[in-house]
């Protein structure tokens, strides 16, 4: 359920909304507006009905959720989001780029691309310090030590820093090396982890699962939500597929649904999604096209070299042309690069 206050309603008068809500044995979820407050209520909202709230003073009505995915539904939250972070805000009309290595490699590598990215005007770098991958004989990552390496490339140079949370037990360690928590596709789903984050101050890019339908995918964002999170980036990253032309099949054609069902921004790695380097590029555009927020590249200075995805990622000069093409685009999609 959504209680929707009326315009300029004190905060009185939400604070007691709030504590019938909580009177009741459910969660409140205060949503400010340009110009009202809106509240919602998780759990079993059954048996409470609409006029315990409506005749409370401020209150202008309460409207039910019918969506299973109550906070990231737009029944929710008719406004898009806007997630802040100290690199700048993504969502509306900001397109944002992160890119960066599959994998922390080493330190120069990180400062290299560091200061490369941040050169064109790049203010996130992803990589991953745990690396999830099919082949347990393939590199795993550097673990902790990686994430001291992104820590000192965030102080050194000031860039916002991505990177992939596996496990409950390293939440701590990667949410303070990180401005932005990954969430794999192979852990989409994995509730103890998304309840974990769900308690994190920093936003989440949630991946889509391999083999998830849009309703799942907004019912893991929910879990995020419910636990006090509402900083969720949605990240469309190819689905399994009969198709052999490419690594996964980038569906693209999820965006403009998941833009009516929820006010969650979304962004596309079209470097998962096609698996191929030359592929990325084209892809990139049509997602911006397609009304992503903004896209996640695998960047590294000598790709044939990587120890992880080398096949998928591009170079900085590839990189430095789709910036130019992107840009170009933005200014027909009204988007601010």
């Amino acid at each position: 359920m959504l209680v929707v206050m009326r315009p300029h309603a004190s905060d009185a008068e939400i604070a007691r909304v709030i504590e019938m809500i909580q009177s009741k044995g459910l969660t409140p979820h205060p949503l400010p507006g340009a110009t009202r407050t809106a509240i919602g209520m998780t759990g079993n909202t059954i048996a409470v009905g609409k006029d315990a709230f409506e005749v409370l003073p401020g209150v202008e009505e309460a409207i039910r959720v019918t969506k299973p995915y109550k906070l990231a539904s737009r029944e929710m939250k008719k406004d898009d989001t806007l997630v802040h972070t100290a690199m700048g805000d993504i969502g509306l009309k900001n397109f944002t780029m992160i890119a960066g290595p599959c994998s922390v490699e080493d330190e120069a590598t990180t400062m290299k691309t560091a200061e490369f990215l941040l050169s064109r005007g790049i203010r996130f770098m992803r990589a991953g310090a745990f690396k999830p991958r099919t082949s347990p004989y393939s590199f795993q990552g550097l673990g902790l030590e990686g994430l001291k390496l992104l820590a000192k490339a965030r102080e050194t140079t000031g860039i916002g820093i991505v990177t992939e949370l596996m496990d409950v037990e390293h939440a701590a360690a990667v949410e303070e090396a990180s401005d932005i928590i990954q969430i794999g596709t192979r852990n989409m789903q994995n509730f103890s982890l998304l309840k974990r984050v769900g308690l994190c101050r920093k936003p989440v890019l949630l991946k889509r699962g391999m083999c998830a339908t849009l309703e799942e995918w907004l019912m893991a964002a929910e879990y995020i939500m419910a636990g006090g999170n509402y900083d969720v980036i949605l990240c469309e990253r190819g689905v399994r597929t009969f198709s052999d032309h490419s690594r996964n099949t980038l569906d693209l054609s999820v965006i403009p649904p998941a833009k009516v069902l929820t006010h969650l921004p979304i962004f596309v790695d079209p470097s998962h999604g096609t698996g191929k380097r030359q592929y990325v590029a084209p892809m990139a555009l049509a997602s911006m096209a397609a009304g992503a927020d903004g896209l996640m590249i695998e960047a590294h200075p000598d790709p044939d070299h990587a120890l992880s995805d080398s096949s998928q990622t591009v170079d900085f000069h590839t990189l430095d042309e789709m910036l130019g093409q992107l840009k170009q685009l933005a200014v027909i999609m009204n988007k601010q690069m």
